[in-house]
């Protein structure tokens, strides 16, 4: 920071007596005030002595203060330094935002203390997520009780949430459209119907022979006249928009000049757009208009059940079956700013009362832009009352318009650290389609073409005892998504389909059969393509019927277990693990060898050391018992009749010194 104000001090009586200054900082003023914040940061920046290729500002610090004048030089300064940081932000160009906050959070009068806040923002917005924590952490030591201190702490929680989310991309492909559609301004709600591809753009609008900007003297930054102002209207490509030339006009709707339109949406025929409409300090509203042959009538107005004079109604949306019209509004009965509501829309055209869509969806702050498919009934919206990436982000959530799911965010990359809004599918399922988004612009929404992709997992799930499909198990994918579950049919076939890869946890289960987990990391995912295929089978069992564990074997006359015979149970550690649930008895047979009580100490020992071992390895004592058996359970003869006389049997004797286990408790 000393470094950055070093560079930037220079004399002061430049600024303090150059008459084209303080002109250059009246004029930005009135831009400012006016909310013209494009214009107002070009002003800002000529008052200051800020080009193109400079952040060097007039700082009227070089000279010890002789008068009051210097009072008034320095708070001038400090005021358009503040004000060229706001504009900046208020523009969208975060960038530039990030520069001059970096100076405002320097200067001592309270009346900028908000300057930290919004430095903050700025740096999460350019995706400087660990030094925005660190910002908005000392905005909330130092403002305990400012009102933003509650929104600085969600971003906080923002910026850990983007940290961690873009450690994991979604398989998400976002391609800006060709720059016919991008052009100046704003271009944003992009939808297609039949082979016609609408949007609404706020490019500058030629009246007459005028220029359609005016330009700084270095001729770098241009800024809007009133005779051809930045008006926001509707358009419409006919070419696919593969063409780097695409012939873009602005659709024919009769309105007042100073009226502007935007974010049509279609009926399933085509025929009937809505749009929101609205006029500078008036609110919002939405209007509709019928298309006959290649024209669009005059339009109105859709109704009180929509519209009033009390409050805004904008972004209207459609669905594709024509039975709702769902959009955000900020009137009464709400539970935040804007929220998303849906009407019916009956077959004559007329609509149905306004209902919320609820407080699953709808927060304190705002939420725009809805677009639902009955298909999949999914509902794709944008709010910045959540945690995410910070400004408005996507977020989804399935429901029937009454109930619905709890909203998940669509990730990184179809969300971006900046604003993201307006999405339309161009596919039944809604895996393609477009987005707005001022992720790649320093001030302006722009449109992007959506592709999702997916990796599949999957395979075969059999009995490990008869080799054949395993029917009627249940099989759960487990990732920080969220969980899906299916049933296996009669081929025993699971398959799931996941859209990053995060890692993943697979859970089989049958009643009978001993559950397996298998972990699918990072390093194993991010090597697949678009498929991983493994096959996997569950081991019966019947609750208590014993399983003997081949090869425990014990030092002579001992109840120490050998090393190998430790490897032998860590067969049992996964299964321990996978069925946490599951208790089990641990049970030691022993030969005839000796007498019967030491045969059952020793068994008992035995069975104790199996237990004490598991415990080691981090098993639960509670979910398992040691019972000794002695010689009292064989299963073969430790003596066998050889003509008429008893001889000892060797391989039966060593069958019976034995280790068993057995479900007491599934």
């Amino acid at each position: 920071m000393k470094k950055i104000l070093l560079f930037l001090l220079v004399a002061f009586g430049t600024f303090a007596n150059a008459q084209y200054v303080v002109n250059y900082k009246k004029v930005a003023d009135t831009y400012f005030e006016n909310k013209d914040y494009y214009a107002a940061s070009t002003f800002y920046k000529k008052a200051l002595k800020i080009t193109g290729d400079s952040t060097q500002a007039i700082l009227p610090y070089g000279k010890e203060r002789k008068s009051s004048g210097d009072d008034k030089a320095i708070e001038d300064y400090e005021g358009s330094i503040y004000n060229l940081a706001e504009s900046s932000r208020l523009y969208r160009e975060f960038y530039e935002a990030e520069k001059y906050y970096a100076i405002a959070i320097t200067f001592t009068n309270t009346r900028f203390r908000k300057a930290l806040f919004y430095y903050a923002e700025s740096l999460r917005a350019n995706k400087k997520f660990n030094q925005a924590i660190d910002a908005f952490q000392q905005f909330i030591q130092k403002n305990p009780g400012d009102v933003l201190a509650k929104e600085a702490k969600k971003e906080i929680e923002s910026c850990k949430f983007a940290i961690e989310e873009m450690r994991f991309p979604r398989m998400v492909q976002v391609k800006k459209v060709p720059a016919n559609v991008n052009g100046l301004g704003s271009n944003y709600a992009p939808v297609r119907i039949s082979n016609e591809f609408y949007f609404t753009s706020s490019r500058p609008v030629a009246v007459g022979s005028k220029r359609d900007m005016v330009k700084t003297a270095t001729g770098e930054v241009q800024v809007s006249t009133k005779a051809n102002p930045f008006i926001n209207n509707i358009y419409t490509a006919k070419s696919e928009l593969t063409s780097t030339d695409i012939a873009v006009k602005k659709v024919d709707i009769s309105f007042p000049k100073d009226i502007e339109i935007a974010a049509p949406t279609f009926t399933p025929d085509g025929n009937t757009m809505y749009f929101t409409a609205w006029k500078d300090k008036e609110k919002y509203a939405i209007y509709s208009s019928k298309k006959t042959g290649d024209k669009w009538a005059d339009p109105q107005p859709v109704g009180l059940q929509v519209n009033s004079k009390d409050f805004n109604s904008s972004q209207p949306f459609v669905t594709s079956d024509g039975k709702f019209l769902l959009f955000s509004s900020d009137r009464s009965g709400g539970y935040g700013k804007f929220d998303l509501w849906y009407c019916t829309l009956r077959d004559d055209g007329s609509l149905g009362q306004a209902v919320n869509l609820g407080p699953t969806i709808n927060t304190e702050d705002d939420e725009r832009a809805p677009y639902y498919n009955p298909l999949t009934k999914k509902l794709l919206f944008s709010t910045d009352g959540r945690v995410g990436f910070g400004g408005l982000d996507f977020f989804e959530s399935e429901g029937d318009l009454v109930n619905w799911s709890n909203p998940k965010n669509m990730g990184y990359p179809f969300n971006s650290s900046k604003d993201d809004l307006y999405f339309t599918a161009t596919d039944d399922k809604g895996t393609k389609g477009y987005i707005s988004s001022d992720r790649e612009s320093s001030c302006c929404l722009e449109v992007f073409e959506v592709k999702k992709e997916y990796l599949s997992i999957d395979g075969h799930l059999t009995d490990c005892k008869t080799k054949l499909p395993l029917a009627g198990a249940n099989v759960t994918l487990t990732s920080a998504e969220g969980v899906q579950k299916i049933i296996t049919g009669t081929d025993g076939i699971y398959r799931f389909k996941v859209d990053s890869k995060r890692p993943v946890k697979l859970l089989f289960a049958k009643d009978n059969y001993f559950s397996i987990t298998k972990n699918y990391l990072y390093e194993e995912l991010a090597k697949a393509d678009t498929l991983i295929d493994k096959d996997y089978c569950l081991s019966p069992f019947k609750l208590g019927i014993p399983i003997t564990l081949e090869n425990v074997y014990y030092e002579f006359n001992s109840a120490e277990l050998t090393e190998a015979s430790k490897k032998v149970l860590d067969f049992l550690i996964p299964i321990m693990e996978d069925n946490p649930e599951m208790e089990i008895e641990l049970g030691s047979h022993t030969d005839n060898i000796g007498t019967e009580e030491y045969n059952l100490d020793l068994s008992n020992r035995r069975a104790k050391s199996c237990t004490d071992y598991l415990e080691s390895k981090g098993i639960a004592a509670a979910r398992m018992t040691a019972k000794g058996y002695g010689e009292s359970m064989p299963v073969a003869p430790n003596e066998i009749i050889v003509r008429r006389k008893k001889k000892d049997n060797p391989e039966g004797r060593a069958k019976n010194r034995r280790t068993e286990f057995k479900v007491t408790k599934k």
